[in-house]
């Protein structure tokens, strides 16, 4: 074959490659711009409204304590409670070899009880060690308990993942963020924004990569 033809065709693989490489980078591109804009919509709107239960998903706990994200979690569950949003206040989240036997769902009963939730109004989850195990652990206990609407309280950029995951599991629920903890910086605000699309990303095309796992649900504590 003439030396000529062999270029030819290099140049045109080449080329074809360039252009597919494009248009992954393209889809690439709108696919997280979609996912960045619904992630904000739901973020930026609180939808809390009267319904059967509200349910405080998991954050850190220290030695038996709250984090302050899980902290501000729960008072903004307090909050909906008292103002009979909901009768009963459902706490998720389990612990690990690590926590001494405490869990985040236990710890989250425990701050309700002291701020004056009575004990018959809470449900704690202890088991689940990541946000599609405590949606699950969730529509079961929606479904022993004949709960129909629920409001779910967790950080802004949390919630479109988990309202997703609670349509797929069957639940009919509203979205509550808890306020923000004194400032974040830019940087801190968009690596939120990347591990939720990336969250959801992996969510939706059914990636459940040991490594992924812990980078995924990794709890800001800022």
């Amino acid at each position: 074959m003439p030396q000529s033809n062999l270029r030819s065709r290099d140049t045109t693989r080449s080329l074809v490659l360039r252009r597919l490489f494009a248009l992954f980078l393209l889809v690439v591109t709108i696919w997280c711009v979609w996912v960045y804009e619904q992630i904000d919509t739901v973020a930026s709107q609180d939808n809390a409204q009267p319904a059967d239960a509200i349910a405080v998903f998991g954050a850190a706990e220290y030695s038996g304590h709250p984090s302050p994200v899980l902290h501000a979690r729960l008072d903004h569950a307090v909050e909906l409670y008292r103002k009979q949003i909901a009768p009963l206040v459902i706490t998720l989240g389990g612990g690990t070899d690590k926590d001494s036997g405490n869990t985040e769902g236990g710890v989250g009963r425990d701050y309700l009880l002291a701020n004056g939730i009575p004990f018959a109004n809470i449900i704690a989850e202890t088991r689940s060690i990541d946000t599609e195990q405590q949606v699950h652990r969730l529509a079961a206990i929606a479904h022993e308990n004949n709960l129909h609407h629920i409001v779910v309280v967790s950080d802004g950029t949390h919630l479109f993942r988990i309202r997703k995951l609670c349509e797929d599991a069957g639940l009919d629920v509203y979205t509550s963020p808890r306020p923000l903890l004194g400032h974040i910086s830019n940087y801190d605000l968009f690596m939120r924004y990347v591990h939720e699309i990336i969250s959801y990303t992996a969510l939706r095309l059914n990636v459940n990569e040991g490594f992924l796992h812990s980078w995924l649900e990794g709890k800001p504590e800022v």
